[in-house]
């Protein structure tokens, strides 16, 4: 899919003053948590522990930190959990499709950015990035941006957006087996207009961008045993 972004010269340098968008967490998008947890430990050689259910989206994940706050996330739909009465996030209702990108090698298939600017990010840019919803009371404070199909930003481009609500504490709870984060590259068929939306939306130290036929992303991950790619 070709994308075109046309700049809005008074949002971009108000939001380049502020650096509003930072990479929070990379996203391992399985058909199952079992197969996610293999692949991320044939590439890394670590065994990433399990993290939590989410009662509220019917999906569950896997939890790895990679240091300066980011962290590493496998996520698959949860068998036994419950509808989430809502298009889940990370487009895990569509497991068709899901599987079909799994099966093309693409399981690093995005990432996470934090904000504290939700709300005026969604306003202003949600034919990419959607809706914000609001977790339930009962669980974690967080915000998450689901676009309005429940499909990946910009088929996995485009990150989706997270607001922690000034909580940090969550990152405490993620376990750290020493590896951490070199490099992020995303291939597109289109770079230059990414590029245009990374910098409009002054991502802080985005991906790098390279030419390919397709959105795929690597990630170079130090481990204790060497530097190892995550794809």
């Amino acid at each position: 899919m070709r994308f075109r972004y046309v700049e809005s010269s008074g949002i971009s340098t108000l939001w380049n003053a502020l650096r509003l968008l930072k990479l929070d967490h990379l996203t391992v998008i399985a058909p199952t948590l079992a197969e996610g947890v293999s692949h991320v430990q044939h590439c890394l050689d670590l065994d990433v522990p399990f993290g939590t259910r989410h009662d509220y989206m019917g999906t569950h994940n896997h939890r790895l930190q990679l240091g300066n706050s980011v962290y590493l996330e496998i996520v698959a739909l949860d068998p036994e959990g419950a509808e989430p009465g809502r298009l889940r996030w990370f487009g895990l209702d569509n497991q068709e499709q899901v599987r079909a990108d799994w099966n093309e090698g693409r399981r690093l298939r995005g990432w996470v950015a934090n904000t504290e600017a939700i709300d005026s990010i969604a306003s202003i840019h949600d034919a990419i990035f959607g809706d914000k919803v609001s977790l339930p009371a009962a669980y974690p404070t967080f915000a998450f941006t689901i676009p309005k199909d429940g499909s990946l930003p910009l088929e996995g481009a485009a990150p989706s957006i997270i607001d922690h609500q000034g909580d940090s504490s969550y990152v405490a709870s993620i376990p750290d087996l020493g590896a951490r984060l070199h490099s992020l590259v995303l291939e597109h068929p289109d770079p230059i207009s990414i590029e245009t939306l990374y910098r409009e939306l002054a991502i802080d130290h985005p991906p790098i961008i390279v030419h390919g036929p397709r959105v795929r992303y690597r990630a170079l991950i130090k481990t204790p045993t060497g530097l190892k790619q995550l794809t």
